[in-house]
């Protein structure tokens, strides 16, 4: 007896676990359009492994959303939040990139078509195993309905594509590579808004890891000329053109200064010395990604210079 109540006490305790996912701060764009703010940690026991921004578009018959979370259960989660929204189905799911921040949760909607670009497809079948690996020890335990669930319509790279979905016109925006070698951007011209994912973060340090940081700024340099009234972005809270401009100059202003430091013979860890960071350091995240970012940069650039 005092073995089948220990394991039913671990089962209740595992299943509570799982149900102690953070509400969702819910904005309201406009009448048709909401972002789904998540936490700004990374990935932990206390939020579940929830951590991103989606974003909810209502249609004339059915919903949009835009990033799905980092497992099912968070797409779960997100599934509620939308229906306190609006009673329509969502029917279509678009993923900014492959990271299972953004992707995982797509398992949630199986009767979902799912929407990327070409190279995020390829990347988040590549990449489930790291992924997942990186949310269950995160967790502390195994995800077994989680899973990559990839797209079934792709967009190619260095392309601007009009669509009409559901009554709302979208553009899907594939820069040749940024956050990513797979981000999807989508603007919405007639709402002027724009859906950025992680080329878009606030109050955030953005994470260098997978990126080309050149071609990300240079991407960044056309986001902040956009017409743009509201950026949601990928972490954080809402950003304008002149927040995305903030963004831009201190990302151009890093590389910069990598740069000229390698050019002068530096390694990466003298360079990260000389750097004036005072600007970064009030972001989230700062200690834990300045250091790799840094050397991401550094390496880009030495691979230019071969």
């Amino acid at each position: 007896m005092p073995r089948l109540f220990l394991i039913f006490a671990l089962l209740f305790t595992t299943s509570a676990m799982a149900a102690a996912i953070p509400a969702t701060k819910v904005a309201k764009v406009n009448d048709r359009i909401y972002a789904l703010l998540g936490p700004m940690e990374l990935p932990n026991k206390k939020n579940q492994g929830y951590m991103v921004n989606s974003t909810l578009i209502i249609g004339e018959t059915s919903a949009i959303l835009i990033d799905t979370g980092f497992t099912d259960e968070i797409g779960a989660h997100l599934a509620k939040e939308v229906a306190k929204l609006t009673k329509k189905p969502v029917k279509v799911i678009i993923n900014t990139h492959h990271h299972g921040d953004h992707s995982f949760g797509n398992a949630a909607f199986p009767d979902a078509k799912v929407i990327s670009s070409e190279m995020c497809r390829k990347l988040l079948i590549a990449g489930e195993g790291e992924w997942l690996g990186i949310i269950q020890g995160a967790l502390g335990r195994k995800l077994p309905n989680t899973r990559a669930v990839p797209a079934t319509e792709v967009y190619a790279s260095k392309t601007k594509t009009d669509v009409t979905l559901d009554g709302v016109k979208l553009t899907f925006w594939v820069p040749e590579a940024a956050h990513t070698a797979g981000d999807m951007m989508i603007w919405l011209p007639d709402d002027k808004v724009l859906v950025g994912g992680d080329i878009t973060v606030n109050e955030i340090t953005p994470n260098f890891r997978d990126a080309n940081v050149k071609l990300w700024i240079e991407t960044l340099a056309e986001v902040k000329a956009m017409p743009a009234k509201t950026i949601i972005p990928g972490h954080g809270p809402l950003m304008t053109t002149k927040s995305v401009a903030k963004l831009h100059q201190r990302m151009a202003k890093l590389y910069a200064g990598v740069e000229a430091g390698y050019k002068s013979g530096l390694t990466d860890g003298e360079i990260r010395k000389k750097l004036d960071l005072a600007e970064w350091k009030p972001l989230h995240h700062f200690d834990e990604q300045m250091g790799g970012n840094i050397n991401k940069a550094y390496l880009e650039i030495e691979a230019a210079a071969f």
